[in-house]
């Protein structure tokens, strides 16, 4: 049984999350430099079981497309280009990720995250990769 990654893509920088085996609870993993993302999944694909990556495609609330939304799109074309060709097994999917930084910002507040800690741009892109993750598997 793979494990689903989940992705949120940024042009700095790209958070990273994963299941348990079982995919039932998301968990944050990483924070990648933006250039460093595809030698980092390489790697990880070749150690890990992984079944399915989900990344995070932001779009507006009327569907129509954000800043971010062409960047993420251009990724994950990237992305089936590159690990498709020595995993094609692994499912690529990409879902709305609307609210998950607004959301990652209020997880970690109520977490009890100090003030300081709630700046840390990486925390909060694996915290969203998280909240994407968990957004597919309750679907």
């Amino acid at each position: 049984m793979g494990r689903i990654l989940g992705i949120d893509y940024g042009i700095k920088r790209v958070g990273i999350a994963v299941t348990d085996p079982l995919k039932i609870i998301s968990t944050p993993l990483d924070t990648i430099d933006t250039p460093q993302i595809f030698n980092f999944l390489e790697k990880y694909l070749a150690s890990e079981n992984v079944e399915k990556i989900i990344v995070g495609l932001p779009v507006n609330l009327d569907q129509s497309d954000t800043e971010g939304s062409q960047p993420a799109r251009e990724f994950i074309e990237k992305l089936s280009l590159r690990i498709k060709t020595k995993y094609p097994e692994v499912q690529i999917i990409p879902i709305d990720e609307r609210f998950t930084s607004k959301l990652a910002f209020q997880a970690m507040i109520d977490g009890g995250l100090k003030k300081k800690q709630r700046r840390d741009k990486k925390l909060i892109d694996k915290v969203s990769a998280s909240l994407i993750l968990q957004t597919y598997l309750g679907s």
